[in-house]
């Protein structure tokens, strides 16, 4: 392989640091699932997330890709917070 290419189907960069992005969200909002009290609604919380990382894998547009992560990480922090004031 000469130097500088690629091989086929490898990510850029980019796509790289995104996909780490999507990936430690994904870890975030399992690790936040874990504190839900109730088993019922840990469960269902878990199969959600699980659903809506799934659903949109094969989503290949940069501005989409941003504007998911982006409402992903606001409603983790939602989530933080509620059960933050749920513990007090």
């Amino acid at each position: 392989m000469a130097a500088g290419r690629l091989p086929p189907g490898a990510l850029t960069l980019k796509q790289f640091l995104r996909r780490q992005q999507v990936l430690q969200l994904y870890r975030k909002i399992l690790r936040a699932i874990r504190e839900v009290p109730a088993e019922q609604d840990r469960r269902y919380l878990k199969d959600w997330a699980r659903e809506e990382f799934r659903r949109n894998k094969d989503a290949t547009e940069e501005d989409a890709i941003r504007m998911m992560i982006t409402q992903g990480n606001m409603q983790l922090q939602e989530l933080q917070r509620t059960l933050k004031l749920a513990k007090s």
